[in-house]
Formats: C-alpha cells, structure tokens, sequence
C-alpha cells in the first residue's frame, strides 16, 4: 500500500466519527460542506460535482448510502459501501468520508451540522424529487442555520452507465427493456399524452421516454390513491424460527438444531392490506380469527389507514405457520402448520356473507385473497361475485391445499393473478405452454377479462381479453426469502387493473414489486409506492 492509499483509507470514519471531526473543524473557525450521495459507479459528473461543493465551505465531507439503503433496481449496489466510500477518500477535494446507516441524509445533517448541504441541480426543484426526501432535508438544515446549495455542471446518471455497460440485467431482460423503451413504451406514453406529445412535436422537442413512462407511473398512481378497497382473506401469522443446524443425531435419525431467535408477523390478508395501503386512501379488511389473541398482533401491525373488521371462530386458531431457519443462509429447513381449515360454516358464515353483501358495493374494488383455509366458502363466492364492482382474486395452492383451492371454484372476477402451477392445476394439464394456459384454457374455464400468470424466475405472463399475450422478465435473480411475493404483486397491481392499465403495464410494476419483496424477510416491511416508483425508474434509465 503506497503512502498516499493509507491516507485515502484514514479519512473514511464512522458517522460518530465525522461527528467529532466537525467539532474539531468548527473549533478552527472553519466552514464544512456536505455532500450525500449513493456513488455507485464514481464518474466524472460525480468528480466535477464533489469539486464544486468543495468551493462552498473550508473542508469537504461526504457520506455515502450504506448497501442496504440504496434502492436502484436489481444488482445494485455493484460497489459495495466498503469500496464506494474507498473511491470517495481517493479524492483530493474530499477531507472526510463515511457511511450513513439509513437510507436518507436527514440523521447525517442533523449529526454533522455542515455550513453548507450540497446537492446536485437535478434536485433544485423538490417537485421532481418522488421521494420527497429533499425537502426533509432542507428543512434539517435550515433548522440550526445552516442552507442548502445546488452545483450545476456536466451530469451523468450512475444508472444509466450501470444500466447499459456492466450487465446489470440478464440477456432477456435488457432485450425487454430495450424494447420497452423504443416500442410499446412509446404507443403506452402516446396514449396517455397524446396533448403533451404533440405540443412538444410543435416545440421541436425530443421527449424522453424512460421519464415519461416514469410520469405515467406517478399520474396512475395518483388515480388509484382515491380508491376505497375490500380485501376478503385469510389471517395467517408467519412465525420465522432462526436455528443452528448441528447435524444428524447420533442415536436417531433426525436433525437437531440450536435455537437462536425468532420474529412473528401478521401476513395472509393483513400483509396484502398493507402493501395496498401504501397506493390507495382506505382499505378495510374482512376475515376470521382464533380466540388465541393473534387478533391483537394483527390490529397493531396494520398501517393507519386500514381497518380490520374480524369474525372470532370459537374454538379454533389463527392459523399459524412456524417456520425453521438456518439463519446463516436464510434457508428454510421445515415448517410447522397450527392450523384448522375446515370450511366456516353457521352463524360465523352468515355474518361474513352478510357483511359482504351489505357493503361490498360501497368499494371501488373488491380483493380476495384466498389462501384455502377454510375461510373462503361457495356461499362467500357466490356473495362476492354478485356484490363487488371490481373483483380481484388470488386464490393459492401450497402444503394444507394442494389440488383442492383451485381458481374454477370463482366462475367469475375482473382481475385473476396465480402462479403457473396454481394455473396448470386449475385447467388439468401439465405439459401445454404457460401462454395457451393463460390466453386460452383459463379464460374457457372462468369468466374473467384480465389474467396475470407469475412464474417465479422467469417473470409474468400477462393477457387482456381480445389482446396478445406480454411476457414481462424477472426483475431480480437475487432471492432473500419468497414468502409474499406473489401477494405484493397481486396487491400492487389490483388497483391498477381496476383503474384500465394496460396488463403489461401491471406485469412489469408488478414484477418490480416481487423483485423488491424476494429481498425482504418476511414481512419485515411492505412495499411502499416512492420505493416502487424509484426502483422503475431507475429499471428505465
């Protein structure tokens, strides 16, 4: 190591440490200026930006967004924080660099309390910001005097270099994206800005398409936040068990394993609720619950704007899944249902189908999640299907129903989204192509316009009826834990079929949702829509 890597290496602190290095600066009746960034992929704009904010204060620091903070689609970061903030204290404008531990800049101006808080001018105007995270940030710092600038100079969009230079995405899906973004993209965006368009063609403007399906994302979401949703399902509580494998027993043939933690969660319909929460203004959940006191476990993990009407069935339990983790890999070893899936029948059954029958015209959109667990009955069905406006259905297959919670059982929904064993089993055939299962023996079997086929690795095969069949990719290859996933892209994109977007148009920010939950254990947190909306763009650029 020369002399001069060893002093790039002692600038780099902890956030504790720049904190204390700021003192020592402001005791010398020195200015500091920040900077905060991601830097995945340092660049010149980045250079050019980091020696212009210099300019503003007697010493530079800056802070880099820690790997788990960062939010930019698939593969990213491709620097680990390590290396990003190694390339940052490689430059001689910089005096101190470190990682921030959250995913906004708030914690490190309120720590640090810089002169100055540099930004780039593709944030000078906080309306173009979707995370709206720059107006919190100025606010910290005009909070104990301190003022924000703006450096304007050459840009560059570390996305877009890693994007199209360091095979980021897979084969098939850069093909995909680079046809989004010179076909289909085009005759979405001309359908939805036919005005716009044709005042930039008068203008001699060159519109951009990445940004402007990006403002077709904001304006559908926008319409859908008004919408007022009944989610109908199942309670399920996912209980993860962290465990040490220690091997076979000597003197049976079992596998033991050390206990190390645990973590319980409210999934089923209370996880679809809250990841439709984020896009839509009310929604209420009807189901069934144990007297065993998960019902308070529920309530309390639901966002604000949702509400749980809850029908006790005496006697019986939540239904529970206990799941056994090597938590080294995140590994699933085995699971553990606690569970009573016998149909709901007598006054429990009467008071559901009532409610729904009572109220379920009041909703923009009605949404079942039937996880067959004795929950969704024919009489339920049959109340749903006359009542609802906008029926979406998700009706799963896994260990407790396999072959007997069949999508057929619904002779009519708006919107159907299975997974394409769910659909093989449902239409008897094993070996006919996912794209004839979804265009032709579904649709013969149901009456519904709108169909969404996942299959896990390999995308999402999306139709309309009277339309061609769209096979949207996979967003991600890099799973953390698959529990939810199909439930974030159903509950995300249900609302937007309700609201007339196109069925690609829901495969692909649906497929975008799944990607973003595949990396979340659990349901640690849901899918929020600033999130969402940032990983497409970032997919576009």
């Amino acid at each position: 190591m020369s002399d001069d890597d060893g002093k790039a290496l002692t600038k780099i602190q902890t956030l504790e440490g720049m904190a204390a290095a700021a003192e020592r600066v402001r005791a010398d009746g020195r200015t500091i200026a920040l900077a905060h960034g991601t830097f995945d992929l340092l660049h010149m704009g980045h250079v050019r930006h980091l020696q212009a904010a210099a300019r503003h204060g007697d010493v530079l620091f800056v802070t880099v967004t820690c790997d788990a903070g960062v939010n930019k689609g698939p593969g990213r970061p491709v620097f680990t924080e390590q290396l990003r903030a190694e390339m940052l204290a490689a430059l001689g404008c910089v005096e101190c660099v470190a990682v921030n531990p959250e995913a906004t800049a708030v914690n490190v101006i309120q720590c640090v309390k810089p002169d100055v808080y540099i930004k780039g001018s593709d944030y000078a105007n906080p309306d173009d910001d979707i995370t709206g995270k720059i107006r919190d940030e100025r606010d910290a710092v005009e909070a104990y005097g301190g003022r924000i600038e703006f450096t304007d100079d050459i840009t560059f969009s570390s996305s877009t270099l890693i994007n199209r230079y360091l095979d980021v995405f897979d084969p098939v899906l850069r093909e995909y994206l680079d046809r989004k973004q010179n076909d289909a993209v085009e005759e979405e965006i001309d359908r939805h800005y036919s005005d716009q368009l044709d005042e930039l063609e008068e203008d001699g403007g060159d519109p951009e398409l990445a940004g402007m399906i990006a403002e077709f994302r904001d304006r559908l979401t926008a319409e859908i936040a008004g919408y007022r949703v009944l989610i109908v399902g199942d309670s399920i509580i996912d209980e993860y068990n962290y465990v040490f494998p220690m091997g076979k027993s000597p003197k049976e043939n079992m596998i033991a394993t050390r206990y190390r933690d645990s973590e319980v969660f409210a999934g089923g319909v209370a996880a679809a609720a809250n990841h439709i929460a984020e896009f839509c203004e009310s929604v209420e959940i009807l189901t069934a619950v144990g007297d065993d006191g998960y019902e308070d476990l529920t309530r309390k993990s639901l966002k604000p704007n949702v509400w749980l009407h809850a029908i006790t069935r005496p006697g019986k339990p939540t239904t529970r899944k206990a799941r056994y983790i090597d938590d080294s890999y995140m590994r699933k070893l085995f699971e553990v249902y606690h569970m009573d899936d016998t149909p709901m029948e007598g006054e429990q059954e009467r008071r559901l189908v009532d409610e729904i029958e009572r109220r379920a015209g009041d909703f923009d959109l009605v949404i079942v999640t039937d996880f067959g667990h004795g929950l969704i009955t024919s009489r339920v069905i049959d109340a749903l299907s006359r009542s609802a406006k906008f029926l979406a259905v998700n009706c799963q297959s896994n260990s407790a129903n396999h072959g007997y919670n069949l999508i057929t059982k619904y002779d009519r929904a708006d919107y159907i989204c299975i997974d394409a064993p769910e659909a093989r089993l449902a239409v008897a055939d094993k070996y006919a192509d996912t794209e004839s299962v979804v265009t032709e023996l579904l649709p013969a079997r149901i009456d519904c316009p709108n169909f969404v086929v996942t299959h896990g690795k390999h995308g999402c095969i999306a139709w309309k009826r009277g339309g061609k069949a769209a096979k949207v990719p996979a967003f991600t290859k890099t799973v953390v834990d698959t529990v939810g996933a199909g439930d974030a892209f159903f509950a995300v994109t249900a609302p937007m079929v309700a609201a007339g977007a196109r069925m690609e148009t829901a495969g692909f920010v649906g497929n975008a949702a799944g990607a973003m939950k595949v990396g979340i254990v659990g349901h640690r947190q849901s899918i929020e829509k600033v999130s969402l909306l940032k990983f497409i763009r970032t997919l576009l650029k």
